[in-house]
């Protein structure tokens, strides 16, 4: 089974991911990584380089490559995956299984406030409330994707344990 964790940025993706991967002895990918190992650039850089039509392509092939794999796996998606091409409809295999981490507004800002210069789609926001704005605008945009999922796990005021125990309850 191949266990897909989709949400926004900061939703705990990676997280979550690898604590999963380790409880159930499975493989653990984050698709950004792979692209980046791949590409040989960050994301960023190929954002900035290639532009965010190549990286989307990139990205499909990489999620295409990711769910052939026929070993256990937990792979956390970028925030914006679900949202473009097929891929939604490749999550919806038989060996996969989507999971949202769905996670506030007020929850994400908390997390990222501090370091929204490595986030290259908040990079250029000034103050918090322009941030809280953005964030809200592009959650509302992306929700009904995300809301796609298979299973829907919040991570609001949970912890990691917490998260990972809701999630294998809804798997197991």
């Amino acid at each position: 089974m191949i266990i897909v964790l989709l949400g926004y940025m900061a939703s705990g993706k990676s997280t979550i991911g690898k604590k999963l991967a380790n409880i159930l002895d499975y493989s653990f990918q984050d698709l950004d990584d792979f692209i980046e190992k791949s590409e040989n650039l960050t994301v960023k850089d190929i954002f900035s380089s290639k532009g965010e039509i190549y990286f989307r392509k990139l990205e499909s092939q990489a999620l295409e490559t990711l769910l052939k794999n026929n070993e256990s796996l937990v792979l956390a998606l970028g925030g914006g995956t679900p949202c473009y091409g097929n891929n939604l409809e490749l999550l919806k295999r038989d060996n996969v299984v989507s999971v949202y981490l769905k996670s506030s507004i007020p929850t994400i800002v908390s997390r990222i406030e501090n370091e929204v210069s490595k986030r290259p789609l908040v990079a250029h926001l000034d103050n918090q409330d322009d941030l809280v704005e953005f964030i809200g605008k592009h959650l509302f945009e992306r929700s009904q994707y995300y809301n796609k999922a298979d299973f829907i796990v919040s991570t609001d005021d949970k912890s990691q344990k917490e998260i990972s125990e809701a999630i294998i309850s809804e798997l197991f």
